[in-house]
């Protein structure tokens, strides 16, 4: 009887043992389960800094302030991107990477891209953080070529800074004289000399002649061009000039 007696107790206890530590690894699981319940991370684009620390802290959040921006159209030091993007699935304690509208304008430098490509003029703005913005075409015998860059409809020289995400408007060549020029005299002239006279006129050199037998380029000089000199005759800059070299 007495073994049997304490079997009895023996089992009971080992049972309540048993139902106890059940219970408190159902504790500690449903602990660690809720710590790590995912939540769906809000929309914090806009917002003040101020009011995102504060739904970050409701929904035990952390924050990582990663960069700053500058857009026009923003309140000052307000979120300009998130790190999860909005709606996505994070759990409790999770890092949140924010950036910042900056409260103050962030100066880019404009680099000289008189004269070069639009398509280039184009990369580079891009690259420093700039927007193209309106294309206006003037009659030049550079086609394509930047002739102004403009900035709030004014012209702006390169060093210069604007705000970062200023678009920058460009004056560009549309590769067709639109003005009379006179017709420059070029007799007595180098070959050399010769196409910076034209290049200041807005013409181009056309067919280049050699008269005798030499053909030495650095002794040459124009002895004839078409159209000839005249004080009183003017052609469309763009146009091409004929020269007749000689010794």
């Amino acid at each position: 009887m007495n073994f049997l007696k304490a079997f009895t107790i023996n089992t009971l206890i080992i049972l309540l043992f048993v139902f106890v530590l059940g219970i408190v690894g159902d504790f500690v699981l449903n602990s660690f389960t809720r710590h790590g319940m995912s939540l769906t991370l809000p929309n914090l684009k806009s917002l003040s800094f101020n009011e995102v620390e504060r739904i970050l802290q409701q929904k035990k959040l952390r924050y990582l302030i990663t960069d700053t921006a500058f857009v026009d159209n923003m309140p000052k030091g307000s979120v300009v991107e998130q790190n999860p993007a909005p709606n996505t699935k994070v759990k409790e304690g999770r890092i949140i990477y924010l950036t910042l509208n900056s409260s103050s304008e962030i100066g880019v430098e404009i680099p000289n891209l008189i004269n070069s490509s639009l398509r280039y003029a184009e990369t580079v703005l891009l690259g420093l953080g700039l927007k193209l913005g309106t294309i206006t075409e003037h009659p030049d015998i550079a086609q394509g070529a930047v002739l102004d860059m403009q900035y709030r409809n004014r012209s702006i020289q390169p060093g210069i800074k604007v705000p970062k995400g200023s678009s920058i408007d460009f004056v560009v060549g549309n590769g067709m004289g639109g003005s009379n020029v006179s017709i420059p005299d070029l007799t007595g002239l180098t070959l050399f000399e010769a196409k910076k006279v034209l290049e200041s006129n807005m013409l181009l050199l056309g067919k280049v002649i050699f008269e005798g037998n030499g053909k030495d380029t650095s002794l040459a000089i124009v002895r004839k061009q078409s159209p000839a000199y005249d004080e009183e005759l003017s052609i469309r800059s763009g146009e091409s000039i004929d020269i007749f070299l000689g010794q």
